[in-house]
């Protein structure tokens, strides 16, 4: 089949077959249709959109690009979490040592930064020697040995998404729901995984900036999963402003100990330990949601949870000298305080403006080339709700990058909406949703 046809036929708003989605993927992956054909295809794609059996048919054709994992001689219940990416989200960093440091057997394959979004790939190789290209077969060993595990894609898994996924990220095609449920889905297809919890993040921060979009997403990857025998639960969570206080990749390194000792950040600490908490009741259904909350809570509280970080870290090759005392870590040149030029209230912030921030002084990817500096970012000491008096910092800059400063400080202080009136205070967590359907909580 040639390319162009397949292009041309999604550009004209006509259902391909899967004969012909498993040509277009598998033709890509052997670079026999270029990267700016592809670019086509994927503009024609967030276009005009997917029928669900193309989704499906997409997933499944990403995900057989190469080997789908066999874990059943491994102990236990292999659960998986996703996030559909945020500014601040650095919740897979505590969530994995949290989860396995409770029983759950947790195979865990993450991306890179994605748009104004950051990477939990990047995150880990903040962490000097931390090795996320094992082999499968060290994969399954570490997770023999610990619990857990924290990869990239390898060559063997999923090959054609590690494609995707970087061109996606450069053609302005990242906000497509069949995109992003093909991406996310095939990669967890293939890790052999028994369930997945998804975290949506819906709001000006997040790819999903409605509820109704955020839930048609959760809606298809959860079909996807329970139509592929794993049990799926998706929640909703709000990105209208960043997670935590720090944004960066070492930065956020460094707010994840401090929660998994049991400080940190009330909301990164609380989504930590809902997660947690279903993928306990999930991986052993004798224990209710809430006796598996109690144990999440109490395991960052006791150590547990670091001490399953530390493990991990070590397993993969990393320093976890540095994890034991972050402060070593080399800090950035240049740092700068934003200051607040009006007392009032923070009423809202524009997330996507300061993820791009992030970028701006190297703490992610203009382009899939870019090399990010892992010292880069910034940290808010001001969020909403709090208020605010004429001079006070709400974040401080860190950076490398000496021209880039002036411009990112207007760009993080124009992210600001300052007001005499106090916001409501907006729930954390909007919904969740399973093979049953939507609900609030």
């Amino acid at each position: 089949m040639i390319g162009y046809e397949i292009i041309a036929k999604k550009r004209d708003r006509h259902e391909l077959t899967r004969e012909e989605i498993d040509a277009l993927v598998r033709n890509y992956s052997s670079g026999k249709i270029p990267d700016y054909q592809m670019s086509a295809f994927l503009m024609a794609t967030y276009l005009n959109g997917m029928s669900f059996q193309e989704i499906t048919d997409l997933t499944l054709a990403m995900r057989d690009s190469g080997i789908v994992l066999d874990l059943s001689d491994i102990p236990g219940v292999k659960i998986d979490k996703h996030s559909t990416g945020g500014v601040g989200d650095k919740i897979s960093l505590i969530l994995a040592p949290l989860a396995a440091s409770m029983g759950v057997t947790v195979p865990m394959i993450s991306g890179r930064g994605l748009g104004h979004t950051g990477g939990t790939l990047d995150k880990l190789q903040s962490i000097p020697g931390f090795d996320i290209f094992i082999s499968t077969d060290r994969f399954r060993s570490i997770l023999k040995s610990i619990g857990v595990s924290m990869i990239g894609q390898t060559e063997e898994i999923a090959p054609a998404d590690r494609k995707l996924y970087a061109l996606r990220d450069v053609t302005g095609t990242i906000e497509s729901i069949p995109l992003i449920s093909a991406s996310i889905m095939s990669k967890k297809l293939a890790e052999g995984i028994d369930a997945l919890v998804l975290d949506v993040k819906v709001g000006n921060g997040a790819f999903m900036k409605t509820l109704d979009r955020a839930v048609d997403l959760a809606q298809h990857l959860v079909m996807i999963g329970e139509g592929a025998g794993k049990q799926t639960i998706a929640l909703l969570t709000s990105m209208d402003e960043p997670l935590g206080q720090a944004i960066g990749n070492w930065l956020e390194v460094a707010e994840s100990i401090e929660v998994l000792k049991g400080k940190g950040p009330t909301d990164i600490r609380e989504l930590s330990v809902i997660l947690a908490a279903y993928m306990k009741s999930m991986a052993d259904q004798k224990i209710s949601y809430d006796v598996a909350y109690n144990i999440a809570a109490e395991n960052l509280d006791n150590g547990k949870a670091f001490s399953k970080f530390i493990e991990l870290v070590k397993h993969h090759g990393g320093d976890f000298t540095l994890i034991q005392n972050p402060q070593r870590y080399p800090k950035a040149a240049l740092i700068k305080e934003v200051t607040a030029q009006n007392e009032g209230f923070v009423v809202s912030m524009n997330t996507y403006e300061i993820g791009m921030t992030g970028i701006l002084i190297g703490a992610g990817r203009q382009t899939k080339e870019d090399s990010i500096d892992h010292t880069a970012g910034i940290i808010l000491h001001k969020k909403v709700g709090d208020s605010i008096k004429k001079g006070d910092c709400l974040a401080t800059i860190y950076t490398e990058r000496e021209t880039r400063l002036d411009e990112a400080s207007r760009k993080l202080l124009n992210a600001y909406r300052i007001d005499f009136n106090a916001p409501d205070k907006q729930p954390l967590i909007l919904g969740v949703l399973d093979k049953n359907g939507f609900r609030s909580i």
